[in-house]
């Protein structure tokens, strides 16, 4: 078994805000960027292939008294089972290796490709 990665968290682009702001709209985590490069320079969250991860989503109480993220600081955390998943490095199944292409932005250059070309990247993703 590889060994376990320093935690990272990720905090929201829109953190620290009011309640009213979470609650005003939809919460994406789509600037949220997952690596497995361990050398990653770059805040992302690295992950293992082949290991489980379970996403928890932490509720922080920020006040000038007490600051953001100081020891006495309220938090909360919540984990839906619904998200857990398995990390992977290259997809089996052609369709979900054609969705990750139409549904990533980072993905761009392999669009448009011929189906030799989406195999290739399906082994190396």
């Amino acid at each position: 078994a590889e060994p376990a990665m320093p935690g990272r968290l990720y905090v929201h682009t829109d953190s620290p805000a009011p309640g009213a702001h979470w609650m005003h709209q939809l919460v994406s985590f789509q600037k949220l960027k997952l690596t497995n490069n361990h050398l990653d320079p770059f805040g992302h969250i690295i992950l293992n292939s082949m290991h489980k991860y379970q996403p928890r989503l932490h509720v922080v109480r920020a006040d000038e008294a007490n600051g953001f993220g100081s020891g006495r600081t309220a938090f909360s955390t919540h984990a839906f089972p619904e998200t857990a998943f398995v990390a992977v490095t290259s997809y089996q199944n052609h369709r979900i290796t054609q969705l990750k292409i139409e549904n990533n932005p980072f993905a761009k250059g392999f669009r448009g490709g011929d189906e030799l070309e989406l195999q290739r990247v399906a082994r190396l993703h």
